[in-house]
């Protein structure tokens, strides 16, 4: 038995299925991502609602941005889970970054700063999007069987 590895049952069920061994954590790293870019696509629609004039698309808008934010710091743990499991860091880096820009993001509208909160929101919008193809087009990392954590 000496110089076997043992698979967990993450890894036996993701090999069953794609004949490939990949990294779980990269998997909700999509996952996460995916969700974050569709929830933040709603934003500029509830604002959009409010500029029409219906009072409660800023209420909406006020709600999507607690979402969006609070996604983005789960999609940045993940992120950096996944980087640490795959030695791969852009996705940590790009998370934190995009973290960073939705704290300023959130203040600004927070602040009626609207010079900064509508461009920033449509720079958001692009970086997550990117950040969405890039990790749906780069390959997933192998599964480490090696017992280690990367």
């Amino acid at each position: 038995m000496e110089g076997m590895t043992t698979l967990s049952t993450s890894e036996r069920l993701s090999t069953a299925l794609t004949g490939k061994s990949f990294d779980v954590s990269a998997r909700i790293l999509r996952l996460a991502v995916t969700v974050h870019t569709a929830v933040a696509f709603g934003q500029p629609a509830f604002a959009g609602a409010y500029l029409s004039g219906d009072i409660g698309g800023l209420d909406w808008h006020a709600r999507g941005a607690d979402v969006t934010f609070s996604l983005g710091i789960v999609q940045a743990v993940i992120g950096v889970v996944a980087a640490r499991r795959s030695r791969r860091w852009w996705p940590a880096v790009a998370s934190v970054l995009i973290l960073i820009a939705e704290s300023g993001q959130y203040a600004a509208g927070l602040a009626g700063a609207l010079w900064l909160h509508i461009p920033l929101g449509v720079a958001l919008l692009a970086g997550l999007t990117v950040l969405c193809v890039t990790v749906w087009t780069r390959p997933l990392p192998r599964a480490h069987r090696d017992g280690t954590d990367g």
